[in-house]
C-alpha cells in the first residue's frame, strides 16, 4: 500500500429522486472496492437537495439495495461518523460558512440579473458567431456598498463565482482519462447559491466532499464538464483538490445509453427477478474494469483485495443481461444445499402457491414460445407480493418447517438454474398434489404421437410405480420400470417420456424419477390416472 492510498476516503453520493439503477450501483460498486483495497473509507452521503423530487422513500430504497448488493459503508445514514451529517439538507450551515469564507476573499459576489435579462442575453449571444459564451459578468464589478444596500432592501439575487481573470488552463490528472486540460476563459461566473439561498449542485458538492476529507472522487463521466467548475471553487476555498476517476458509460445492446427501453435498470429489479447479490456486483465491477482481462468470476473477495483505478477502461461499456444470466448460473451452481435454499426460499413458496392454484384433475393449457417464456421470466418481479399475507406466511412456514424436504430439491435443479425466478415454473409440479397441468405441446409430441403406444407405456410404468414392495427410490423406481419395458420390447425413451409429461406436465423438466421420489405414491398415481382419462380415455 502507497503513501497514496493508505488514507484513502471515497463516497458515493446518490440523489434520492428514484431507485438505484446500475450505472450508479456500478460507481458505488467502485468506490466500495477501491476503499476495501486500499484499507480506506467508504463514505455514503444523500443529496437530497431537490426539493421537488428526493423523497424519504426513494431513500429507503437506494439503501437497500445498496445493503442487499452488499455494500457496507463506513460512515453515513445509519452508521454515523466524525464529519456528518450524511444528508445535504442537514448540512446547510457547512455551506452558508464556506460562502462567507468566499465573500470576505472577493472569490464570490451577488448578482442582481432577472432571469429575462439572462434569457435576451443568452437568445443575443445564440444569433452572434460563437454562439452563447455563459454570463457576461454584468454585476461582477458593482461597487460593494451599492450591493449590500441592494441586498438589504430585499432584492433578489444569487451569488456568484469571480473566476480569476488571469487563471491558466485548468488542468488535472485523471486516474482514468490520463491528464486533462479545460481553457479557463470558456468559464462563466458560475452560480453558488440561488435566490432562495439554496447551494448549487458544484458549489455542495465541493463543500461537502471538502469537509468530508474525500481524497478520490470516483463517478460517471457525465461529471467530467463540471470537474473544472469544482476545481475553481476548490481553489478559492483553499482546499486541496481530490484525484478524480471519471467511468466510461454504460450501454445497452444497442449501443446506446442504457435506459428502460432496454428492459430493467434499477438494481431491485434484478434483486426481484431472483438474480444473486454476489453475481451482480461481479457483473457490474466488469463494466469496465478487469483483474486481469480474462478472468470472469471475480468472487467479492477478491475484487476486494485487487480492485485498482489503473485497470478501469475507457471505453464504454456495454450491458448484456445474458452474459449476467450465465455467470448467476456460476454463482447459484456453487452453492451448496442450505444456502440455496436460503436464497431460493420465497420462489419456492411462490412454486407452491402456483401449484395450489393449478386445478382439479388433468388439464391442458396453450404451450409458450421461448419469447413468450423469456416475457414470463422477465415479468416475475417478487410475484408473491400478489398472493394473501396469511397464505404467503403458510408457504413461508412451510418452507421453514421442511428444510430437508425442500433441500432435497436442490439436486434436482442446481445443475439447469441460472435464476432463482425460473423456478416457480420449473418447480410448481411438485406442488399440484394429485392433480396435473399438461403442456399442449408434449401432449401433441409425446402422449399422442402416431405409434408411440404411449398409453401403454403409460399402464406399464403405473403397475410397477403401485406395486408397494418396490422401494420408493428414485434408482429402485427407475430400475424397476425399465425392466419391465424391456421385457415388454418397450424403448426407454418411448416408456419415461410419457411417465414425465403425466406426472411433471411436459417433456422437459427436472430428473424424472427423483422427482417422484420426493411425491407420495397416491399422487403419482393419480396424476398417471387423470391424465390417460383425459387424453386416452381410459
Amino acid at each position: 500500500m502507497t503513501n497514496e492510498t493508505k488514507d484513502v476516503r471515497v463516497r458515493f453520493a446518490p440523489s434520492p429522486t428514484g431507485k438505484l439503477h446500475l450505472g450508479g450501483a456500478r460507481t458505488a460498486i467502485y468506490n466500495w472496492a477501491f476503499a476495501r483495497s486500499c484499507g480506506g473509507a467508504f463514505i455514503l452521503r444523500i443529496e437530497d437537495t431537490d426539493p421537488e423530487r428526493s423523497t424519504e422513500e426513494n431513500t429507503q430504497i437506494i439503501l437497500r439495495a445498496l445493503k442487499w448488493l452488499g455494500l457496507d459503508w463506513d460512515e453515513g445514514p445509519g452508521v454515523g461518523g466524525a464529519v456528518g451529517p450524511y444528508f445535504q439538507t442537514e448540512r446547510g450551515a457547512t455551506y452558508e460558512a464556506a460562502l462567507e469564507s468566499l465573500k470576505a476573499t472577493g472569490a464570490a459576489y451577488p448578482c442582481f440579473c432577472s432571469k429575462e435579462r439572462l434569457d435576451a442575453c443568452r437568445a443575443q449571444a445564440e444569433k452572434a458567431e460563437g454562439g452563447y459564451a455563459g454570463y457576461d459578468g454584468h454585476c461582477r464589478d458593482i461597487p460593494e456598498d451599492e450591493a449590500l444596500a441592494r441586498i438589504a432592501a430585499g432584492e433578489p439575487h444569487v451569488w456568484r463565482l469571480r473566476t480569476p481573470d488571469d487563471h491558466g488552463p485548468i488542468t488535472f490528472h485523471d486516474a482514468v482519462y490520463g491528464d486533462v486540460s479545460f481553457p479557463a476563459d470558456v468559464m462563466d461566473d458560475l452560480i453558488l447559491v440561488r435566490s432562495d439561498g439554496s447551494p448549487t449542485y458544484n458549489f455542495a458538492v465541493v463543500c461537502d466532499d471538502a469537509n468530508m476529507g474525500i481524497t478520490h472522487v470516483i463517478r460517471g463521466d457525465d461529471h467530467l464538464s463540471n470537474t473544472p467548475r469544482q476545481i475553481l471553487i476548490y481553489e478559492a476555498l483553499g482546499f486541496k483538490v481530490p484525484t478524480f476517476a471519471h467511468l466510461p458509460m454504460i450501454l445497452g445492446p444497442d449501443g446506446k445509453k442504457l435506459s428502460k427501453r432496454h428492459g430493467a435498470t434499477n438494481v431491485e429489479d434484478y434483486r426481484d427477478r431472483g438474480f444473486v447479490a454476489d453475481a451482480m456486483v461481479n457483473y457490474l465491477a466488469l463494466l469496465g474494469w478487469s483483474l486481469d482481462g480474462e478472468t470472469t468470476v471475480i468472487p467479492r473477495e477478491v475484487l476486494t483485495s485487487q480492485f485498482s483505478l489503473d485497470r478501469i477502461s475507457k471505453k464504454d461499456a456495454v450491458f448484456d443481461e445474458e452474459k449476467l444470466t450465465w455467470l448467476d448460473g456460476v454463482y447459484i451452481r456453487e452453492m451448496d444445499a442450505g444456502a440455496w435454499l436460503d436464497e431460493a426460499a420465497p420462489w419456492l413458496a411462490f412454486a407452491h402457491h402456483l401449484g395450489k392454484s393449478a386445478g382439479t384433475g388433468a388439464q391442458i393449457v396453450p404451450s409458450l414460445d421461448k419469447d413468450a417464456q423469456r416475457a414470463r421470466l422477465a415479468s416475475l418481479l417478487a410475484p408473491w407480493e400478489d398472493v394473501p399475507g396469511e397464505e404467503w406466511q403458510g408457504l413461508l412456514a412451510d418452507v421453514a418447517d421442511r428444510r430437508g424436504w425442500y433441500e432435497g430439491i436442490y439436486p434436482l435443479i442446481i445443475e439447469r438454474q441460472t435464476t432463482f425466478n425460473e423456478l416457480p415454473d420449473k418447480l410448481a409440479y411438485l406442488f399440484w398434489g394429485p392433480n396435473v397441468v399438461l403442456d399442449e405441446k408434449s401432449v401433441s409430441k409425446v402422449l399422442r404421437k402416431e405409434g408411440a403406444c404411449a398409453d401403454e407405456s403409460l399402464a406399464l410404468c403405473r403397475s410397477i410405480l403401485a406395486d408397494g414392495s418396490i422401494p420408493w427410490e428414485a434408482e429402485e423406481l427407475e430400475q424397476a420400470c425399465r425392466d419391465a419395458g424391456e421385457a415388454a420390447g418397450i424403448k426407454p425413451k418411448l416408456l419415461f417420456q410419457p411417465l414425465r409429461v403425466a406426472v411433471c406436465g411436459n417433456q422437459v423438466s427436472p430428473p424424472l424419477f427423483e422427482s417422484i421420489q420426493l411425491l407420495p405414491r397416491e399422487d403419482i398415481l393419480a396424476r398417471m390416472d387423470a391424465t390417460s382419462a383425459l387424453v386416452f380415455g381410459a
